[in-house]
């Protein structure tokens, strides 16, 4: 879940990503008229929340779950086909959605991840720049 900001509430969109191998940048598109790429585009700021739950009972044991939190960039010149490169790597079948007019690929810039185990178990890891 990507989460972004409005100017009165926060605002939770499901995407496809795709991590950078060194895990600074969280890879995903949109077309550019959705209502979170309008968000981003006037507050860069965000958070992704990624877990491994499977929606049964023993996920408040054993599930894990992590925030990224950073900043949105659209990618310029050659950072675009790197970051599309990583991008379809993972996502193959949206190849034609990632490459239409209309699509934007960013990225999350993640300045730390927070991580959540066994329910209860917090570690904040930050990212230098």
């Amino acid at each position: 879940m990507l989460a972004t900001q409005t100017p009165d509430h926060p605002y939770q969109s499901r995407v496809a990503f795709a991590p950078t191998e060194d895990l600074r940048r969280l890879v995903f598109a949109t077309t550019r008229s959705t209502r979170k790429y309008a968000n981003l585009t006037a507050n860069p700021r965000a958070s992704m929340h990624i877990n491994d739950a499977h929606h049964g009972p023993v996920d408040f044991l054993e599930a894990a779950a992590a925030t990224a939190v950073g900043v949105a960039v659209e990618p310029e010149g050659d950072d675009i086909e790197q970051m599309r490169g990583v991008y379809l790597a993972r996502n193959p079948r949206l190849d034609e959605f990632v490459r239409a007019e209309g699509s934007a690929l960013l990225y999350l810039q993640v300045k730390a991840y927070y991580i959540v185990e066994r329910f209860q178990n917090v570690c904040e890891l930050r990212l230098e720049e």
